[in-house]
């Protein structure tokens, strides 16, 4: 019988995950099947249930459902345990799931695969909601010099920052508290999908700095423009989702794709 996987959100039908699951299976000839199930918003556990019932053996989780995953995993990885939030479900031998977060290492990855070196930089993050909260753990590891959570509500930073402390150089505050210049600066607002641009000083970029956004799409978005502007290296979040669907994938067969040629494909159908 082959393995199912899917990805559960509401709505889903937008999500690439099936095709790029579907290349990965077909690169490294794991037979699997993979859908996307748009869950109930009042039972997304019993919809996870009915799909291990039915030989589902794990999922990816998207919004909504990334905190109600979290509560019905069995066991936590230490950055979901950190993040609050589950992106990955895997159904263990004896029937338990396993909960894990693969953005933040989905970040990274990309971030080292375009040459940028974290150790020591120094980072500003844009948001403090949940986006943010599941790549703090990775990045801390990292060990940049410094990482600085800016938010329009400066109380809801400090508090984000005040959780993660125990694991490297991190502050938090407003806007009006950033100070640079940065060699990295990572935009985890949605203000993108509004078109809209966080009240940011023009001397944020250090000589040489990245600006990233986890927001992709056909054209840049709006932050990247205004970072390009100012002399920054651009990248967006669509090798940050192939990244991390190839964590999932690892976590579920073992074995682990190759991403650039199926980032390539999902760039050039954009």
């Amino acid at each position: 019988m082959i393995d199912r996987y899917c990805v559960f959100g509401h709505p889903v039908a937008h999500s690439k995950s099936p095709l790029i699951h579907a290349a990965f299976a077909e690169q490294t000839g794991e037979s699997i099947e993979y859908t996307a199930i748009e869950a109930p918003l009042d039972d997304f556990t019993g919809a996870w249930r009915r799909f291990t019932a039915e030989g589902g053996r794990g999922a990816n989780v998207t919004v909504p459902f990334k905190e109600e995953a979290f509560r019905l995993s069995d066991t936590l990885s230490e950055r979901a345990r950190r993040a609050g939030a589950v992106n990955t479900l895997v159904l263990g031998g004896n029937g338990l799931t396993y909960g894990d977060t693969t953005d933040g290492i989905g970040l990274v990855r990309d971030l080292e695969r375009h040459g940028v070196t974290l150790a020591g930089a120094r980072i500003l993050v844009l948001g403090a909601g949940g986006a943010v909260r599941g790549v703090l753990e990775p990045l801390l590891a990292a060990g940049p010099g410094s990482l600085f959570v800016a938010n329009r509500t400066a109380e809801k930073a400090a508090r984000l920052a005040a959780d993660f402390s125990d694991l490297g150089e991190i502050a938090g505050g407003g806007f009006d508290a950033v100070a640079g210049p940065f060699d990295l600066v990572i935009n985890g607002t949605s203000a993108s999908l509004a078109g809209d641009l966080p009240p940011l000083p023009d001397d944020l970029f250090a000589p040489g700095a990245t600006a990233h956004d986890m927001m992709y799409g056909a054209v840049p978005t709006v932050f990247l423009r205004w970072a390009a502007e100012r002399g920054a290296r651009t990248v967006d979040g669509l090798g940050m989702l192939v990244e991390q669907a190839a964590e999932s994938f690892f976590q579920w067969r073992g074995r682990r794709p190759e991403t650039a040629p199926v980032l390539e494909a999902l760039r050039q159908a954009l």
